[in-house]
């Protein structure tokens, strides 16, 4: 009996995914463990495997199809001895979603014959325009046009008190000037630039969007990843109050450390980036400070017993956490390694669920892009996130002494339902003296 593919739930949280790309063809033979197709789920790239052995039926989801919802059907695999060719879809309520139809076209008789092209404004109206021949506005009144409006009325020397406006407001777009002058819409005149577009005095100025001056663009598809960010970050700025904590922090001590490390490290084939020692020490502050190492979760809160640090990595779809489990207990060649296999596969898009979901607290460190100084929206559940500024010469007093140091601005951004000013405070205290003492992250 033919057996149907669905689309698999490739982590806790994917109701719908991608069909990246089909990796088979129909009328291949497939055994189990063999890689099906790559599937797009809100964090990553994921290949789909073969459970059964047989031949590819049917492909019923065609790659490149978004909005798959987990459990539907998006192939048919024939077993041994059957007929690849007889396998038949399911019936059409279990098939994959189908692509939304394109919108209906409008009737004929309700676009103006003056309608522009999709170049036009958008304020551009669907029921004809009303004809030119209206009643005058009282003198003195205002005439409410747009930028575009008045350039074409100037061009072909048309009074626009005389013109209706279909608007919003009663105000004169394009179509109504086209309707006034009984063509079709015109090009832009070719005036000089102070008669093109200075308007007159007294006239409202009204700032064009970018269909109405026509500036050249594309539209881009959001990926799944990208729709991921932007719901998650603004339920984040809307749902969990923020505050912000800064400090300013010596490196030269660090800076230092790290010299010696990787001189000790050559011959294991490690280097050691600074990153990798902030990734320690905030984890070691978090242990320090359990009382911000939380996530608010209603009535109740979580306390972990753990520092699991996710650690934002961009990619080109957006921007991916991997996590450095236990960060707390793991020594700093420890973490390097770690981070630099993980940074390599969210690149590739090849993260597992369990190399990105969870995490107590994040790290985002700009420093590398010469940002001062920022403040990093946080990963709900989570109750911080660090931001890391770059290291750079300073003015900075030692030794009640003016220097000049290396120095770099941290903030951390925390839930405030769940961990107090003070607290921050703490965990902000016990940061930076790890970073400026750094051998204590060693002991």
């Amino acid at each position: 009996m033919p057996i149907e593919l669905k689309m698999p739930a490739l982590s806790p949280t994917m109701e719908e995914g991608t069909l990246a790309k089909w990796l088979v063809k129909e009328g291949d033979k497939v055994a189990s463990g063999d890689i099906l197709a790559e599937i797009e789920t809100d964090k990553a790239t994921m290949e789909f495997e073969a459970v059964d052995e047989g031949t590819v039926a049917r492909i019923l989801v065609p790659e490149g199809s978004e909005g798959v919802k987990v459990g539907a059907p998006i192939a048919i695999l024939a077993g041994e001895g059957e007929d690849a060719s007889a396998a038949t879809p399911p019936k059409a309520d279990t098939a994959a979603p189908a692509p939304p139809k394109p919108a209906a076209e409008p009737k004929a008789d309700a676009i103006p014959k003056s309608a522009p092209p999709p170049q036009a404004p958008v304020e551009t109206p669907a029921a004809p325009p009303q004809p030119a021949a209206t009643p005058a506005r009282a003198e003195g009144d205002r005439v409410k046009a747009s930028p575009l409006a008045r350039r074409l009325a100037q061009a072909q020397n048309i009074d626009l008190s005389k013109v209706q406006g279909s608007g919003p407001g009663g105000r004169v777009v394009r179509a109504d000037i086209d309707a006034a002058a009984g063509k079709a819409p015109a090009t832009a005149p070719t005036a000089a630039p102070s008669q093109a577009v200075a308007p007159a005095l007294g006239t409202h100025l009204v700032m064009p969007g970018p269909i109405e001056q026509g500036i050249p663009h594309e539209e881009v598809k959001l990926s799944n990843i990208r729709k991921t960010i932007a719901r998650r970050l603004t339920e984040a700025k809307q749902q969990v109050p923020h505050i912000y904590l800064t400090v300013d922090i010596q490196l030269d001590a660090l800076l230092k450390l790290r010299t010696e490390l990787n001189a000790g490290l050559e011959s294991r084939g490690v280097k050691l980036s600074v990153n990798d020692l902030l990734i320690k020490a905030l984890a070691q502050a978090l242990a320090e400070v359990p009382e911000c190492n939380v996530a608010f979760a209603g009535d109740h809160m979580l306390k972990y017993n753990r520092a699991d640090i996710s650690v934002a990595v961009s990619i080109p779809a957006g921007l991916i956490t991997p996590i450095i489990v236990g960060a707390d207990t793991k020594s700093v060649s420890a973490i390097s390694t770690e981070m630099k296999e993980l940074a390599v596969l969210a690149r590739d898009g090849k993260l597992q669920p369990q190399q990105y979901q969870g995490g107590t607290a994040s790290l985002s460190n700009m420093g590398m892009y010469g940002i001062k100084q920022f403040e990093a929206v946080i990963n709900p559940p989570q109750g911080m996130i660090m931001a890391i500024g770059a290291g750079e010469k300073r003015p900075y007093v030692i030794n009640d002494s003016l220097q000049i140091a290396t120095v770099m601005s941290a903030t951390g951004s925390f839930d405030h339902r769940a961990i107090d000013g003070a607290d921050g405070a703490k965990l902000m205290q016990a940061f930076k003296r790890l970073v400026e003492n750094p051998l204590g992250m060693l002991a």
